[in-house]
């Protein structure tokens, strides 16, 4: 267990720690020769049962609370020390102050000194003392009478401290390590040493860990525990860890840097907080207002930005975000102390609700909500009530590395709440069992809805039905959620296109009426020399914008292909040309032939065989080299029919045949067809699956 002292200067807290300990923690030559202390001093006491507590000593003097604050952050108990002659005194009150800001639950108020007032006024001053712990976390703490000097009380005091620590229960040992460092030395012969209070999770020796918020990583030499060699250390126990690594000095450590899991290293400069004014203050926190902030060990400058519609008044609690002047290493539900610009004056404080604080919209009434969840107790508590409001999903990877929770405390937090996981970019989003549900559902709905409309399209756009459903997962979610559906081929998925599993493309009854007409133009003796799009129109009698929207429509459904500007030739024509010129190949030396040669085959003139070599050319199928061609055995199956041998998923390395895929770009001063796309485009050079 770690004690720290807290009290106005002069109230014997130092002389109590020896008279306790046996050890002084005044150590600087100034603390000697003033006889105060000026900076924080330590001292160990071995308990019964083998433990051992320590203690931290921290200044009274108003100049030095700085000192003091980063002394108190960590510390299982505090031991308030009040003078029987002198009473309650300034620093007593903003210690008090302090305490009560942080949350230290747990402590004993001593009352020094009572060798020098008379026995029938100690009660007096015992009500005095009370009177100012009223309405603070330390209103129903033991009083304990003592004396440095006759050691009237000592015996008492050091049992009840053994008391508390052997019923003391910690859950921060399940956690993920982290210690806010308070000082940073070098040792001879060891090399750079750090020392504070582990916050949560263990540390062993050859641990690898980071130094937030400068990213430095380092490896754990040696420890020492509770002022013993140790080969690990835990929460609540005050350690000294020898570090090494590359930049690892006694310079690149400052006090206030977190030493913690490299999985917690994430810096904030932008907090969402609860502010509580003391009622002591006589002013009230307004928009932007700059104050000294207190974290740990740490201290910078911040501004405090109001989350309600006015300022912050004496006495009150509120929400509030704080913008910090520079990173700090922090954990959701650590607490803070503000004081003013002069650093003069304790104010108020509170505790971290969002490490991941907005920087717009941070008014709204969802966001509200989610500052409400934030302020609940239990991180199960937490994550349940966000999982059910808006936005209706939570960020996992955030909310537990915020939070320091281990693997073990996430998956059971995880595992109770039955939270359904999909995987994000850099993390994993987690959904209530009824919010997935309601998505998939509404999901299906809107699929079967589109295709009953629109049974011409191959599908909705992945990016169009994320934004038309509720929750509106984010772009990487979303894509995780439809693989996790089409995994159990609910849906279908063909680049970014979404549709229902068995959904096939067909054409309406004009569309196939109008088709019945055209395709014996582009088929039989005819099919290597089709007519184009304005020829077909006039023979027809129908519109060029009409014959063009089919053939941009059958190409979508891999009937024909676009060999050239309106020029379409029949899917099973250009299967038939690449076996063509694959043949052609065969019969020549180094597999090389020429257009005339094609021509001559096809029989459709020069200019339609170039265009025909210059689609396959796009396409990969023939590569060329000066006039000649030769085939691309890696793309033969580009344009294969259904059923004409193996499927092109089961050819490694090779890209599906583009046209109808969204990620196909248009050629310049092509006309594009839905999705951004036509077979005249060159493919991408590889193909992401979402």
């Amino acid at each position: 267990m770690i004690v720290g002292t807290a009290g106005h200067i002069d109230h014997g807290k130092t002389s109590l720690v020896q008279a306790l300990s046996g050890v002084d923690t005044d150590r600087l030559k100034e603390e000697k020769a003033r006889g105060i202390s000026i900076d924080l001093g330590f001292a160990y006491l071995p308990a019964p049962d083998g433990s051992i507590l320590g203690f931290i000593d921290v200044p009274g003097h108003e100049g030095f609370v700085h000192n003091m604050l980063a002394g108190v952050a960590g510390i299982d108990l505090a031991l308030f020390v009040v003078a029987a002659n002198d009473g309650v005194m300034p620093q007593t009150r903003e210690h008090l102050a302090i305490v009560d800001l942080l949350q230290i639950k747990r402590g004993i108020v001593a009352l020094t000194k009572i060798d020098v007032v008379p026995p029938d006024e100690r009660d007096g001053i015992i009500a005095g003392v009370r009177q100012a712990l009223a309405g603070t976390v330390l209103a129903g703490a033991k009083i304990v009478p003592v004396s440095s000097v006759t050691g009237e009380g000592i015996s008492d005091l050091r049992n009840c401290l053994f008391e508390l620590s052997s019923i003391l229960k910690r859950d921060s040992e399940q956690g993920r390590f982290r210690l806010s460092v308070d000082r940073s030395f070098v040792l001879q012969g060891a090399g750079t040493v750090i020392t504070d209070t582990v916050l949560s999770g263990t540390v062993s020796i050859g641990d690898r860990v980071t130094i937030s918020p400068s990213g430095l990583t380092a490896r754990v030499r040696s420890i020492h525990a509770q002022n013993q060699t140790s080969e690990s250390g835990r929460a609540g126990q005050r350690c000294a860890l020898n570090l090494a690594g590359e930049g690892i000095t006694k310079d690149a450590i400052s006090r206030g840097d977190v030493v913690l899991d490299s999985a917690l290293h994430a810096p904030v400069d932008r907090i969402d907080a609860t502010l509580r004014l003391l009622s002591t203050e006589t002013k009230p926190v307004g928009q932007w207002m700059p104050v000294q902030l207190y974290h740990g060990a740490a201290h910078v400058a911040a501004r405090v930005v109001l989350l309600d519609d006015g300022p912050v008044r004496p006495g009150d609690t509120a929400f509030v975000q704080l913008v910090l002047e520079k990173p700090i290493a922090a954990s959701a539900g650590d607490r803070y102390v503000v004081r003013d610009t002069t650093d003069q004056r304790t104010i108020g404080g509170g505790s971290f609700l969002d490490l991941r604080a907005p920087a717009r919209k941070r008014r709204t009434p969802e966001r509200r909500a989610q500052l409400e969840a934030f302020a609940l107790e239990s991180p199960a508590q937490i994550l349940k009530t966000l999982l059910n409001a808006p936005p209706w999903f939570v960020d996992l990877s955030s909310f537990i590395r915020d939070r320091a929770l281990s693997e073990a405390q996430a998956s059971h937090l995880i595992e109770d709440l039955s939270v359904l996981r999909i995987a994000s970019a850099g993390g994993e989003l987690g959904l209530a069992p009824s919010t997935w549900l309601r998505l998939k559902t509404d999901l299906l709905a809107s699929l079967k809805a589109f295709h009953a409309s629109s049974p011409d399209l191959p599908g909705v756009g992945l990016e169009r039905l994320r934004l038309q459903l509720t929750p509106r997962l984010p772009a990487p979610a979303f894509s995780g959620f439809l693989q996790s559906l089409a995994r159990k081929s609910e849906v279908g998925l063909d680049g970014a296109w979404v549709r229902l599993a068995g959904h096939e493309v067909r054409l309406t009854a004009a569309d196939e009426k109008l088709w019945l007409r055209i395709q014996p133009l582009i088929s039989g003796a005819e099919r290597f020399r089709p007519p184009r799009v304005r020829d077909i129109a006039g023979i027809v009698v129908v519109a060029e914008s009409e014959v063009r929207r089919l053939f941009k429509l059958l190409g979508r459904m891999g009937k024909v292909d676009e060999v050239a500007q309106d020029h379409f030739f029949l899917r099973s024509t250009v299967s038939e040309m690449v076996a063509i010129a694959l043949d052609i190949a065969a019969a020549v030396p180094n597999g090389e032939f020429s257009a005339a040669q094609l021509r001559d085959r096809l029989d459709n003139g020069r200019k339609v065989a170039i265009q025909i070599l210059d689609f396959f050319d796009r396409h990969g199928v023939t590569i060329r080299r000066g006039d000649l061609r030769r085939m691309n055995k890696h793309r033969l199956d580009l344009f294969r029919l259904a059923g004409a041998g193996e499927p092109v998923a089961n050819q490694s390395g090779r890209d599906t045949f583009p046209v109808g895929r969204p990620d196909f770009k248009s050629g310049k001063g092509r006309e594009t067809v839905l999705g951004g796309f036509d077979s005249l485009s060159l493919p991408p050079s590889s193909r992401s699956v979402v």
